[in-house]
């Protein structure tokens, strides 16, 4: 289905949980976030019903997101369902790697694709200065883990300030090159400052051919992240907020005074 400005809209990002088990500096406080009561969180049926009705619309492209898509209670199950799915050609998912080693197997085995990795450095300390705690080396083992049960690719997500040409940028290329991996550079963004920029290496940020969707844990139907338009699958049903958010997609990205990336999904 194509949206005012001639973009067929084909890709949806699912949002499946606010929850995050790091709390890395550019996107959570410190202290956590007021959580989306459990009442709200869309289930599993509920995802499911509105995909159903995005395919029908022409989407075939479905990504999960967070949060952090694995502290997900029963995730591979979810994974499952949209996989069964027949006109779904494209199923993959962003986590942040912590969690990877212990669901790659089954997530691969319930039919998710590709998985795309959270990480900004290669240096351990500053890993866990960036994510608050983390350790890099359960990521580490995520990517092995990944590799060995045949995601292919395997993208590594990092986030930069400014530009990509740095030494851990550097080194973040190289040791993608070795690891037979693909690694993106995503400007920090700010949603209330509208200030954003086309992904390197990714096809993120280009307004001209946007062609997504957003889905929060709370059921929103968002046609653009920098915005603060919002339809609810719940108030309106699957099918009338999909067709809202088709038809009022904007032709361009401005600000986000409403929302965060740990609940929109990025």
């Amino acid at each position: 289905m194509y949206d005012p400005y001639n973009r067929n809209i084909t890709y949806l990002r699912i949002s499946v949980t606010d929850k995050c088990n790091l709390r890395c500096r550019y996107c959570m406080p410190e202290e956590g976030i007021p959580l989306i009561q459990h009442k709200d969180i869309l289930t599993f049926e509920e995802i499911v019903e509105v995909v159903k009705y995005a395919v029908a619309m022409g989407v075939f492209k479905i990504r999960l997101t967070g949060g952090e898509p694995l502290v997900r209670k029963g995730i591979v199950d979810l994974v499952r369902l949209i996989a069964n799915i027949p006109e779904i050609k494209d199923l993959s998912m962003t986590t942040n790697g912590i969690l990877l080693d212990k669901y790659a197997q089954e997530l691969k085995m319930a039919g998710l694709m590709r998985v795309n990795i959270s990480l900004d450095t290669l240096d351990p300390e500053q890993y866990t200065y960036i994510t608050r705690g983390g350790n890099i080396e359960d990521v580490f083992r995520g990517i092995k883990v990944a590799k060995e049960v045949g995601f292919s690719p395997i993208k590594l997500n990092a986030v930069v300030k400014g530009h990509s040409r740095t030494p851990e940028a550097d080194a973040l290329r190289q040791y993608a090159a070795q690891e037979g991996l693909e690694v993106r550079f995503i400007k920090q963004m700010s949603l209330e400052d509208g200030s954003f920029s086309v992904v390197e290496g990714g096809e993120g940020g280009n307004c001209q051919f946007c062609n997504r969707l957003r889905l929060t844990a709370n059921g929103i139907i968002k046609p653009c992240l920098f915005n603060d338009l919002g339809y609810s699958v719940k108030e309106m049903g699957p099918r009338e907020a999909l067709y809202s958010a088709i038809r009022n997609k904007p032709e361009c990205g401005t600000q986000n005074s409403s929302g965060e990336f740990y609940n929109i999904g990025g």
